[in-house]
């Protein structure tokens, strides 16, 4: 467990990470980290998007299913 301060930036609040969670989290200063809600007023903090994840599994199922017709295609 990391214990976060609260603080108070311009007209809003953030936190700050430390070094090692960042870099955990693969992520750096400018990216984008998605707070997700969870079971039971629990949260997740990840670097990466669900919406994005869930499109890309699709594509790949649809890939997976005309493998050969996209071969095709792309000759």
């Amino acid at each position: 467990m990391v214990a976060l301060k609260v603080r108070k930036v311009g007209n809003s609040l953030g936190i700050v990470l430390p070094k090692d969670v960042v870099r955990h989290l693969r992520t750096g200063e400018g990216e984008a980290l998605f707070l997700l809600e969870g079971p039971n007023n629990t949260y997740r903090l990840t670097p990466f998007d669900p919406v994005f994840e869930k499109k890309m599994a699709k594509a790949e199922e649809i890939m997976a299913r005309f493998r050969n017709t996209l071969h095709a295609l792309a000759k």
